[in-house]
């Protein structure tokens, strides 16, 4: 097992940056409409995972870090409502949506079980 010398080492902030661009592929092929609606709002979640995990890891407290998974935690419930609305408006296929939100169930409970850990 390698040390984890800085945040690019944590496998939950690699699936993180996974799901950012995911999510901006996805969201690629919206209506041009959206780009300061929905768009926008999923981005921002997606970048909000890996970025406070990132975040996180860099302060000095293991409270503060745990705050900050609790924010990327938040992002995923997030982005989960926008995947499901993105869907129900045809924006998103039945199995892009799958995917999403198995990408998402899976980094929430790396968040979960790191959050335990510490």
């Amino acid at each position: 097992m390698e040390k984890i010398r800085n945040f690019r080492d944590l496998e939950i902030w690699k699936l993180g940056k996974g799901i950012v661009v995911e999510v901006y592929r996805v969201t690629k092929g919206f209506p041009k409409e959206e780009i300061y609606g929905l768009v926008s709002q999923m981005r921002r979640a997606a970048v909000s995972i890996p970025s406070n995990v990132a975040e996180g890891f860099n302060r000095k407290h293991n409270a503060e870090y745990r705050q900050f998974l609790y924010i990327a935690l938040g992002s995923c419930a997030e982005l989960e409502t926008h995947v499901e609305i993105a869907h129900d408006l045809g924006f998103i296929t039945g199995t892009g949506r799958d995917n999403l939100l198995e990408q998402l169930d899976h980094e929430s409970k790396m968040l979960r079980n790191l959050i335990k850990r510490l």
